[in-house]
């Protein structure tokens, strides 16, 4: 009898009570919209079509969803941690349980939102670090965990080293993708120091290819979705002492290589594959096409020389060509060991006490994944480190922040970063100047209140074009209203539209409507309809608002992260008894 397998996953008290947000409209604060011409030339081309959203985030990113779904390349958040500690722009002090279905809610649209080659960094600390893992392992896929990168963010100093017998002294970033395929670029660490000698700069990168031929080569074998070469013509030697210096070095800078021993992984099998030959100590090439990656669906080929990995000199190097040396660089790994979080106080002109991240940690993480012009994401912006140094790097940007620190930090911070004013952090290093511009918007009051009777009405809040675009939302059209045609007021294609109106739509209203729209299809949101309105086969009537009142949850205004004043009740807590 065959077992039935079950899927691997995270449980916890309340897993199963889902939030049903309302998509709200944004509103546009005109008087806090920023946007400034640049004065400077800079290499950095400004944006301008960036969004900065004060309210909840879940509700917040609801909004987005519409129109945003795909459209993000990469997304960085710093969620409250739920360690309870009281700090002074939060208090992050939450019930285990309730944290994660409050992350789950959220990472769940934020993947949508992602491009298909998108991805996301969560930062955590150790509390909720393995249990965030396993959550994003359910929802983004454990096959498109990318990376978890630890962070040095303090150094042992006073009574609190002494406190505890191991220093805590890290803070991870869980990195995701949303599909496995995903483009990101090599990285090399600027903290380094030109080496005077050649020696010292190549360190074991002592054999020089002269000659290879990888057309003239002979089949081995299929391993796998591995493909196995014998080279025929090749020339490789060592070099000489004598000759190991910046010139040689700089001349034969695309054929000099160093071997690694190969293990673990394709490596492994690649090689028990070579000492099977009667020639293991020649040279062969193994080629194969990678799933996911930068080079996802790309043949990539690897060279194998004496039963060692070829690693060149160029792909671990820099080649300064106005001075004509070599400067061996250290790659980035997943463990960060730079003092990043030292001097950041001040960093924007803003202080955010315990909540501030470095700008040098954001550009390294955007520098990783995205281009100019690409849009990025942070729905906890907190002081607004994010979008600063997206601003700065030219790339798009939507930040998300519930805390009135939107106004006293985020708007100013950005505004100097806009007008050049800002002369910290990342400026020098990408080349900021000044110019560009965001838009600011509050989220708007609830569609759906209710009356003095308790009846579900529509909020008086709502002018017509409010209301028109919050149906849109609601029911999946793309709020455009046409300038010629009253009706198009949205569409969900090119022949089907919606018109919203509070008027009462009489048949002959209906008829007319029906004449104009022809072949394509009108759905008309009305608050009541006269007549036979099945007789106009191109259009749909819909009363409201009962046409929407089971869409989604009313008169929500959040679903906060913060609640470290939240008293657990029974019924969040249900347990089975134990079988005795």
């Amino acid at each position: 009898m065959t077992e039935k397998l079950t899927r691997l996953e995270l449980t916890w008290p309340g897993k199963e009570d889902r939030f049903n947000p309302e998509p709200r409209i944004l509103l546009e604060d005109k008087e806090k919209s920023f946007s400034f011409e640049p004065t400077r030339k800079s290499s950095v081309q400004p944006t301008y079509d960036n969004m900065l959203i004060h309210g909840d985030n879940l509700l917040a990113l609801k909004a987005l969803e519409q129109d945003y779904t795909g459209k993000v390349k990469c997304i960085y958040i710093d969620p409250p941690y739920n360690t309870g500690n009281a700090f002074e722009h939060y208090d992050d002090g939450l019930e285990h349980s309730i944290w994660l279905s409050l992350m789950r809610d959220r990472l769940e649209i934020l993947k949508r939102l992602l491009d298909e080659d998108g991805v996301i960094f969560v930062q955590i600390d150790s509390v909720e670090l393995h249990y965030l893992k396993v959550l994003m392992d359910e929802i983004f896929g454990r096959d498109n965990f990318i990376s978890n990168i630890t962070c040095k963010v303090k150094a042992p100093s006073g009574v609190a080293s002494n406190a505890q017998p191991f220093f805590d002294c890290a803070e991870y970033i869980l990195c995701y993708s949303k599909s496995g395929i995903f483009n990101f670029k090599s990285l090399k660490l600027d903290s380094y120091t030109i080496d005077k000698t050649a020696t010292k700069v190549t360190g074991a990168f002592n054999q020089l290819m002269e000659y290879f031929d990888d057309q003239n080569i002979d089949y081995i074998t299929n391993m796998e979705d591995v493909k196995i070469f014998k080279v025929k013509n090749y020339k490789i030697t060592t070099i000489p002492k004598e000759k190991r210096t910046q010139e040689f070095y700089y001349q034969n800078y695309d054929n000099i290589f160093e071997t690694a021993a190969m293990s673990g992984g394709k490596d492994k099998k690649v090689l028990a594959e070579i000492m099977r030959q009667d020639e293991p100590e020649a040279c062969y090439i193994y080629r194969y096409v990678p799933s996911k990656g930068k080079n996802a669906g790309k043949e990539i080929s690897s060279i194998v020389y004496k039963k060692r990995g070829v690693i060149f000199l160029k792909d671990v190097s820099v080649k300064n060509d106005d001075k004509k040396y070599i400067v061996k660089q250290d790659i980035i790994t997943n463990v960060i060991t730079l003092d990043l979080w030292q001097g950041i106080a001040n960093e924007g002109g803003v202080e955010f006490k315990n909540g501030k991240k470095p700008e040098r940690l954001i550009e390294l993480l955007l520098s990783v994944f995205t281009n100019p012009g690409d849009l990025v994401l942070d729905s906890f912006l907190g002081s607004g480190t994010t979008a600063a140094v997206a601003h700065k790097m030219g790339r798009r940007w939507i930040g998300v922040e519930m805390g009135d620190h939107v106004y006293t930090h985020c708007i100013p911070r950005l505004q100097k970063v806009i007008k050049g004013e800002d002369t910290g952090g990342v400026t020098k290093s990408t080349g900021w100047t000044c110019g560009g511009g965001f838009k600011f918007y509050e989220l708007a009051s609830s569609l759906i209140v209710k009356d003095k009777y308790g009846q579900q009405i529509i909020s008086k809040e709502y002018n017509a074009d409010m209301l028109a675009e919050a149906m849109c939302k609601i029911l999946g059209y793309h709020y455009k209203p046409d300038a010629e045609k009253y009706w198009k007021q949205g569409f969900s294609s090119e022949k089907s539209f919606i018109y919203t109106t509070t008027m009462s739509m009489q048949e002959e209203v209906l008829s007319q409507l029906a004449a104009e729209v022809g072949d394509d299809n009108l759905l008309v949101c009305c608050s009541a309809f006269i007549g036979n309105h099945r007789a106009y086969p191109n259009i749909t009537v819909k009363k409201i608002p009962s046409a929407i009142l089971k869409k989604c949850e009313w008169g929500r205004e959040g679903y906060p992260l913060n609640l470290s004043k939240y008293t657990p009740t029974d019924e969040d807590f249900e347990f089975e008894d134990e079988e005795e």
